[in-house]
């Protein structure tokens, strides 16, 4: 499923063909993790209904950046809420508008799916992650950020 798409780059559902690409975005986050991992985990997830990875891609079909998220109902909301659970763009790609993209085709994803709230978790603090969440409408929670995804009334609406 393709989620849209800007100045070249689509986001669409990731496919088992972008293994290889998403192992070597997943180590730009530290994690090392063989192709073959990989291909488990994304099958996994994707095999989830309450889940789903996301990749954005350069004309040429290479995979530039990604983000994965699942949905749960949990006991202090009324309508399940999103997580995202992985979110990297290739460095070389950074501050081009991915980050941005990827969130927006990410919101779509979970309201699809009947969430009202995206949450970010961190394990750590990391200013660049803070600034670019708060330009994104999400506000400071505890470990993380959230943003609602209910479309805010226009000022001067009634």
């Amino acid at each position: 499923m393709v989620f849209g798409s800007r100045s070249g780059v689509e986001v669409r559902t990731a496919l088992p063909a972008d293994t290889l690409e998403i192992a070597g975005l997943l180590r730009q986050l530290g994690l090392c993790v063989e192709q073959r991992q990989v291909a488990e985990r994304v099958e996994r997830v994707l095999g989830d209904p309450s889940g789903t990875v996301l990749v954005a891609t350069a004309w040429n079909g290479a995979v530039s950046a990604l983000i994965a998220l699942h949905w749960n109902s949990v006991l202090q909301a009324d309508r399940p809420v999103a997580q995202i659970t992985a979110l990297v763009v290739d460095e070389a790609e950074r501050r081009n508008g991915i980050g941005r993209l990827l969130i927006k085709a990410a919101s779509q994803a979970a309201r699809t799916a009947g969430c009202d709230q995206l949450t970010i978790a961190t394990e750590q603090e990391c200013d660049d992650l803070a600034s670019f969440c708060e330009t994104l409408g999400f506000t400071a929670a505890n470990r993380g950020f959230v943003r609602s995804l209910r479309k805010r009334p226009r000022s001067g609406a009634t």
